[in-house]
């Protein structure tokens, strides 16, 4: 018996042995995602480290300066400006945003007609074209014909100058971003709560547990690891915001809506300061960097899987 298993394994390693083009062909079809790799990927990586010591103007060559780069941006109040801006927008978009993602998430995770349309609803405007979207808020946040403001000077409440006041500036930002990114969180909350074993909340009924008890002890515990995921790349998203603020505010006024990577884009592409950008960019990757890890540290203690 054993002797005719180990003729049938010889069999089959003698219909698998590698043929003296195998090789070749292999890296013949590796070679165009390696070299996607290393030109989109590694080396603007590489470049954009180099240039973190180098100064560049996109015309003439890059040229060594050693830490100027680094003593400009340190020097530099308007980086502090952003940094700032991008913590309190950050600080502001993310409960905002999971808050009203896991509520619609939890008033839609019953059998209701029609769930297909409020999903697709729900989604739209994620999949819209962000500058659409900010044009559109725009109108809406025109402090003399806007239609926030419009609907509610009848009812006496005089308007804000929402994007021309910097006390309402992040707010408007923050309202918006949030609307436009609560769909996409919606539907990962959603598929979370659909993996949760039914069986539980049927025990815990039969135990006399409220729904608020269920989803206190139930649902959020073992949404857990659902709700690190959004709030993680959450985090991130919102680190990164551009397209909105910039078709919104300018980064205005005053400033008050003036992200880091506005910063990073204002260096590069209206100053041509590629070596003092390339250092704002590499700040904010450490600092995501460090969160993330800090994140996925602490998560030990909170997050929970089901049995």
């Amino acid at each position: 018996m054993i002797a005719a298993q180990e003729r049938s394994l010889a069999q089959v390693r003698g219909t698998t042995r590698r043929q003296p083009g195998d090789r070749f062909w292999g890296y013949l079809f590796l070679t165009p995602q390696v070299a996607g790799l290393i030109a989109f990927t590694l080396f603007p990586i590489g470049f954009s480290l180099y240039l973190c010591f180098a100064e560049w103007n996109f015309v003439d060559a890059p040229r060594w300066v050693g830490l100027a780069n680094v003593r400009a941006i340190l020097a530099d109040e308007l980086f502090y400006t952003s940094l700032a801006n991008t913590g309190v927008l950050v600080a502001r978009i993310v409960p905002l945003t999971m808050a009203g993602a896991l509520a619609l998430a939890l008033l839609t995770n019953r059998a209701l007609g029609g769930l297909g349309l409020y999903r697709t609803v729900f989604f739209l405007p994620m999949v819209t074209s962000a500058v659409a979207v900010a044009m559109v808020w725009y109108w809406l946040f025109a402090p003399y014909f806007g239609l926030i403001n419009t609907v509610i000077e009848p009812l006496g409440i005089t308007g804000p100058g929402w994007l021309a006041d910097p006390r309402w500036a992040k707010p408007a930002v923050t309202i918006m971003i949030s609307w436009q990114s609560v769909g996409y969180y919606y539907l990962i909350f959603l598929a979370g709560l659909k993996s949760i074993p039914a069986e539980y909340y049927e025990a815990s009924a039969l135990d006399g547990a409220s729904s608020f008890q269920q989803l206190r002890q139930i649902t959020l515990p073992l949404l857990s690891p659902t709700t690190f995921f959004v709030l993680t790349t959450l985090i991130i998203a919102a680190s990164n915001v551009f397209s909105e603020v910039y078709v919104l505010t300018r980064g205005g006024p005053v400033y008050a809506t003036h992200t880091i990577v506005m910063d990073i884009w204002s260096l590069a592409f209206e100053y041509f300061r590629m070596g003092e950008a390339a250092v704002v960019s590499w700040v904010l990757f450490a600092i995501l960097f460090t969160v993330t890890f800090a994140q996925f540290r602490v998560a030990k203690r909170w997050v929970h899987h089901a049995d």
